[in-house]
């Protein structure tokens, strides 16, 4: 991609080339409705799981679907589909289009006739999937995600293509059997490999989320070895930077928020030790059975330890109402949060459409809602309002360490039980008016004995009171010599296990049938068996089951699932684009040969994802160039057969990241409590406590890494914000990626791009430096590349403009040419 220059009205061109380019995103949607099967897909033959049920769900269902089956008909179900409806005639024939009564009503141009009613008609492609479909014999096939995991074998090759022209890979990788197979399927010709300092950049976005430098890129571009990219790859895993790259996205897909929400909008007191449990699994390489196991199950496991206590965290991070109009509602709200986050993350199901009704389309009855959530009974809320007691905190201090607070307290309470029998031996004597003060505020209690203790007790009695009032400040100095309680955001307590209900349309003050824990029956497998011997720490040991049955290897989700989305991590969107929802009304996958192949093949090398990584940036597929090419733009636009790679603007903490990288102020500092990045008073005021939760943390602090910035869910940080930073309150399967003027306006206005320049320009001596230097050494610094003569050029023209025509003084010109040059497309966006 071309860099943009600016001249020196840059705010002004680059304001103006956002508000006349359309607006574009990949929807970050977690509802259950998504879109159709792709355009350039090859399903057209009418297969019904695929291509016919979405179809019928999105257009017909409203009528003659699971709730309603107006004159008769629903098309719910094969039986019903093909039952006579109230008129006497068949709406589904199979293998008989002429006497299939649906054909009829939605080719019909007559507007009385047509179906459905309302809305647009369904398009000629819709129509003709329908019509093959009934040619075939209406077979009513079972959903590709419900089927269990299929083996398949990498397809033959095909030969050469011009895809391995300049790649640094030259083996056969199974995954480019497959893509090539799909290609040539439909008559598609690959992009050839990208550069190599194009692909270098993109691994280390892809893996650290940081860039590269100039050194780096030049020793790649001369590494000749057959395992260059490979080495840069293996480089990149290492570094404790790809922890916290990947393990943000899990955290966006865990509705990761370090407060309740709400009007308070109150912190939640060691969150970040989930957020550090994370990047250190994902770091560790953690097996992924093993890390779902201790988010689900940790503090049932056979070995429970700090970590996977640690862990169960995953209960709390969602939203919490201190103050419910409706505790009961609120509860079951919470719960639903959890079941609902639960099924789309690890099952990719939409198991919480069930809450209220039967799923509208897939398998999922409403007991299957109400027997996951049993496996959670014992799971206490966050908390309640005003109770000091929290269920949601986990002392892992050692037992030496508590025995010895306890002693303190123990000896603390016995002091001031003894003090207050002196005070209140002393009041009793005072006068009415300061005996009814020492029933009063406190500080009025102590204003009266500070004033008028001493008077009022005999000598003895006052030198026990200075006693005990020296023997209090020893114990607390002695507390204050200790090491501090350790704790983490868990499963602090329990709930004692009472029956599960189904709610009548969800009403939790309207019990109906009772259920026990149980998997979906879509799964189709035994019932659960529940070992209370797995449980400890007074847990009912449901969720362990649950964990064991979701990891088991052959569980016909769990690993499709999580391959899917590192998949969609690296191409920018999965095989399955609607990641957390696998279900009928989720898009089918582009490659559904090759999503099975990946899902055994992460099993089989032990559920680890460094291997997954390594196996997919080695294919053709990953390290392409993209490039447009007329053809593929013509048979492909939406590149569903991955013909080329497609290009992405940064994400908001790679944005923020790569500022702080290339003028050499980051920290990267790893672990630790969150910081909290300067916000304007303009900003703060719109809590309805202004400034109340944000903290102020040192310069130092403030360059760390952006995954450390504390996300407070009503004040999501402005610049993160701008650049499509998801919203915390619940499961977010992919960002949105918009091109919108006010990321412009921040990069060009903003106080941080500001400093963030100004630091650039020091770190170069843009001020001694003349002019042709400052473009030389700023490109150098933030492209990773020469300048050329065009930019020194116009480098010169810029700088000189500002301090000449402008008036402005030199580090303040230097500064500005610095911040153009961090607007440029080149930095922005990765190809």
């Amino acid at each position: 991609m071309k860099p943009l220059h600016q001249p020196a009205q840059f705010f002004v061109v680059r304001v103006a080339l956002l508000l006349t380019m359309a607006s574009f995103a990949c929807p970050a949607v977690c509802d259950d409705v998504k879109v159709a099967a792709p355009t350039s897909s090859t399903s057209r033959d009418g297969h019904f799981a695929n291509d016919v049920q979405p179809i019928l769900a999105k257009r017909c269902f409203a009528c003659h679907g699971p709730d309603d089956a107006e004159a008769g008909l629903s098309l719910a179900s094969r039986e019903a589909a093909l039952s006579e409806t109230e008129s006497g005639s068949f709406a589904v024939v199979p293998g008989n289009v002429d006497e299939s009564q649906l054909l009829t009503r939605i080719s019909s141009v007559d507007e009385n006739e047509r179906m459905p009613p309302e809305g647009d008609p369904l398009t000629p492609a819709q129509v003709e999937i329908l019509k093959r479909w009934i040619e075939n014999g209406a077979k009513w096939e079972k959903h590709w995600a419900f089927e269990p995991l299929s083996h398949p074998q990498p397809p033959q090759s095909t030969g050469s293509s011009r895809a391995s022209e300049g790649e640094v890979n030259g083996g056969r990788n199974p995954i480019d059997a497959f893509i090539q197979s799909g290609l040539t399927n439909v008559g598609l010709t690959p992009n050839p490999a990208a550069d190599r300092r194009t692909l270098i950049r993109r691994a280390y976005f892809d893996l650290i989320g940081l860039p590269p430098t100039s050194e780096e890129i030049t020793a790649f571009e001369n590494d000749q070895s057959s395992d260059a990219f490979e080495s840069v790859v293996e480089r990149l895993l290492a570094m404790p930077q790809y922890g916290e790259r990947w393990g943000r996205h899990w955290l966006d897909l865990v509705r990761y928020g370090e407060t309740n929400s709400f009007e308070r909008d109150n912190p939640k007191p060691n969150v970040w030790k989930y957020r550090d449990y994370v990047i250190k699994s994902v770091n560790d390489d953690k097996p992924y059975d093993q890390f779902v196991r201790e988010q689900i199950a940790g503090d049932e496991l056979d070995e429970v330890t700090t970590e996977t206590l640690t862990a169960t965290g995953f209960y709390r991070l969602g939203i919490w109402d201190d103050e419910p109009a409706d505790p009961l509602q609120a509860r079951f709200d919470e719960l639903d949060d959890i079941v609902a986050t639960t099924s789309q993350v690890f099952l990719g199901l939409t198991i919480n459409c069930a809450r209220c009704h039967d799923h509208k389309i897939d398998p999922i009855p409403q007991t299957d809602y109400y027997s996951m959530l049993a496996f959670m009974a014992d799971l206490t809320t966050y908390g309640t309002r005003g109770d000091q007691t929290s269920p949601n905190q986990i002392d892992i201090s050692s037992p030496e360490l508590n025995r010895q607070y306890e002693e303190l307290d123990a000896a603390q309470r016995q002091f001031e039980q003894e003090k207050t029998a002196i005070e209140q031996a002393a009041i009793e004597k005072m006068s009415a008016e300061d005996q009814r003060a020492t029933e009063g505020p406190k500080r009025d209690r102590e204003r009266v004995l500070k004033q008028n203790l001493k008077q009022h007790l005999d000598e003895d009695q006052w030198a026990r009171s200075e006693q005990i009032a020296d023997e209090l400040k020893d114990i607390e100095s002695r507390r204050q010599s200790l090491p501090a309680r350790q704790a983490v955001l868990g499963l602090g307590q329990y709930e004692s296990i009472k029956p599960t209900f189904v709610l009548f349309r969800g009403n939790p003050h309207s019990p109906a049938d009772e259920v026990q824990p149980g998997y979906p029956t879509l799964f189709e497998a035994a019932p659960p068996k529940i070992n209370t011997g797995t449980a400890s720490r007074g847990s009912a040991g449901r969720r362990r089951v649950l964990a064991d049955w979701m990891t088991q290897n052959d569980n016909r989700l769990t690993s499709r699932v999580m391959v899917n989305r590192v998949w969609q991590y690296h191409f920018g969107r999965g095989i399955v684009r609607s990641s957390n929802n696998f279900g009928q009304l989720g898009t089918p996958p582009t490659h559904p040969e090759l999503l099975d192949w990946l899902a055994n093949y992460f099993v089989e090398n032990g559920w680890k994802l460094k291997d997954l990584h390594r196996q997919i940036m080695t294919s053709r597929a990953y390290q392409m160039s993209s490039a447009n090419t007329d053809e593929g733009l013509a048979l492909d636009p939406n590149n569903d057969f991955f013909w080329r790679f497609d290009p992405r603007r940064l994400s908001a903490e790679e944005v923020r990241d790569a500022v702080l990288t290339v003028n050499g102020t980051i920290n990267k500092s790893s672990y630790g409590p969150s910081f909290y990045p300067k916000l304007s008073a303009e900003v703060l005021s719109g809590q309805s406590r202004p400034g109340a939760g944000w903290g102020d943390s040192s310069e130092e602090e403030m360059n760390r890494r952006s995954v450390y910035i504390h996300v407070k869910r009503s004040l999501v940080t402005p610049l993160l914000e701008a650049f499509d930073f998801p919203e915390p309150d619940r499961s977010c399967e992919a960002r949105f990626m918009t091109l919108q003027p006010g990321q412009a306006l921040s990069m060009m206005n903003s106080d941080f791009f500001h400093d963030q320049a100004a630091k650039l320009a020091k770190s170069i001596d843009a001020v001694n430096a003349t002019n042709e230097d400052v473009a030389k050494l700023a490109i150098r610094a933030v492209l990773a590349r020469e300048a050329s003569d065009e930019e020194t050029a116009e480098a010169t023209k810029l700088i000189a403009d500002l301090e000449n025509t402008h008036s402005i003084p030199r580090d303040r010109a230097v500064q500005l040419y610095c911040l153009t040059i961090l607007n440029w497309n080149e930095f922005l966006f990765l190809d």
